[in-house]
């Protein structure tokens, strides 16, 4: 059976070859059979038909080398183990979760013959293209004579990874929930997460993973208090910005009428404290930098959007004009976290999104209203955010106070920078061209595992993945690809 997928892409995706410890490796509990999966070939193909042996990931154990093989033109796998005995086993495990569980194990199942020290297994389907399944393959084994299991790490074909930024998008997708819509169960972060994966269709073509805009729209639209709006007015212009996106992308109005619902969500909240901006929460009691930066950008890009429109053009222009008068650009050209609502002036430190995203912002509001006061004050906070040592340790971006996990809200944040340098460096000329590509550089040979996942630490080292961590890289792969 051989089963034709659209937004076919592979290519060279630069894995990191990774040797694995031996280690005991339980089965997945309630672990069933595996069902056969079949793409262009079904599971369970002879090895030597391969279209090519590529060899990403091993592992060893008492002698043996256990190996996982990938056909990236078929996007199958097999695994073998050499330097073997009698009766020594070597197996696949498959995952659609980016290793997180594996289920069916172990496939394909093989048995080294007496009188051999080799042997291999059938072949498997890295992905399961009927049913969306983005997936990985690793090698397991043992010895016949004892209990220990070493498995390599997961690795995956080229298959929609033809460069850089499609292989970040891949992996960022097996962390993509089909049942809710949502990556992980985040909130905001999945409206960043699925604004990265429709900035990587746009620059690369590449529409694999484009069911997942209506998916998610239809999953969360009733969801929270409805048109993805809630109680933190920052998480809904995430989502009015992700949809006004994904209007562009696709044409469809609903997305642009939600994208309005969410800006008319957001105005609601603007008021005559401190002379106006709009609150973080709907509680009254704080006014911070990232809400009332996305707040301009998005009444910006629907003014972009919508014929005619005034209402919109004229709320960014005041939101521009009430931010510029709060002290929240510093001296030095960073952007503060929040105002002090006895003082009315900016009151804290800097975080990479507050001067990302209104970069972005000032960059819409000068499309829509040709202020080049606005683009001036973005090269400025560009300047400023891409030399100063707040943000940028040896050359490379890193979040003041950057924890060791991906989880939480920190980590998104570089993402958001990535994008809105990303936006100013298209209207600068390249000017921010040299510093993108540094990160992205940086990051691809520093920060990343065999399934190119990327985690929190652009400078490296590697230590762990979450789609957070993997929309902020994917973010930063765009502005290069």
């Amino acid at each position: 059976m051989s089963v034709r997928r659209s937004g076919r892409a592979f290519g060279a995706a630069g894995t990191v070859a990774a040797m694995a410890v031996a280690m005991l490796v339980p089965a997945e509990p309630g672990s069933a059979a595996a069902a056969v999966v079949c793409n262009r070939y079904c599971d369970g193909r002879d090895a030597g038909l391969a279209e090519g042996d590529r060899t990403p990931v091993r592992s060893t154990l008492y002698g043996r080398t256990f190996t996982l093989h990938v056909d990236d033109a078929g996007s199958m796998g097999w695994a073998s183990v050499a330097g073997g005995r009698a009766d020594d086993e070597v197996w696949l495990d498959r995952s659609f979760d980016g290793g997180r569980t594996w289920a069916g194990s172990p496939l394909g199942r093989t048995a080294v013959p007496a009188g051999a020290s080799d042997t291999r297994t059938p072949m498997a389907n890295v992905d399961d293209w009927a049913s969306r399944g983005v997936g990985a393959l690793r090698a397991c084994g043992k010895a016949g004579d004892r209990p220990e299991i070493a498995c390599t790490a997961w690795a995956r074909s080229t298959w929609n990874a033809a460069s850089r930024s499609t292989a970040a998008a891949t992996a960022l997708m097996m962390r993509y929930d089909q049942g809710t819509g949502l990556f992980e169960g985040g909130w905001w972060t999945s409206a960043n997460a699925l604004t990265a994966l429709i900035d990587n269709i746009r620059v690369s073509k590449m529409a694999s993973y484009q069911y997942a805009i209506a998916n998610t729209y239809d999953k969360q639209i009733a969801g929270r208090q409805g048109q993805f709006r809630n109680e933190y007015l920052d998480d809904t212009g995430w989502w009015g910005l992700a949809w006004v996106a994904a209007y562009d992308l696709t044409g469809d109005a609903r997305y642009l009428a939600t994208a309005r619902a969410d800006a008319e969500h957001m105005h609601a909240y603007w008021d005559s404290r401190c002379g106006g901006g709009i609150w973080w929460r709907t509680d009254r009691q704080t006014k911070v930098a990232i809400a009332n930066s996305l707040y301009i950008q998005l009444n910006a890009e629907l003014a972009r959007r919508i014929p005619g429109d005034t209402v919109h053009r004229d709320r960014a222009r005041a939101g521009w004009a009430w931010f510029e008068g709060t002290g929240m650009i510093s001296a030095s050209g960073l952007v503060i976290d929040r105002i002090d609502l006895n003082t009315c002036r900016g009151a804290s430190g800097p975080l990479t999104y507050n001067s990302g995203v209104l970069i972005n912002a000032l960059v819409q509001l000068n499309r829509v209203t040709g202020d080049t006061g606005a683009l001036t004050t973005a090269r400025r906070i560009g300047d400023a955010s891409s030399t100063h040592s707040a943000l940028n340790s040896g050359g490379i971006l890193r979040e003041p106070g950057e924890g060791e996990s991906c989880q939480g809200d920190q980590p998104s944040w570089k993402g958001a920078y990535a994008r809105g340098l990303g936006v100013l460096n298209s209207v600068a000329g390249g000017a921010y061209g040299t510093y993108l590509r540094r990160q992205a550089d940086s990051a691809y040979a520093a920060n990343r595992n065999s399934l190119d996942e990327y985690g929190i630490h652009w400078a490296g080292p590697f230590v762990g993945s979450a789609h957070a961590c993997q929309h902020a890289a994917l973010d930063l792969l765009n502005t290069v690809a």
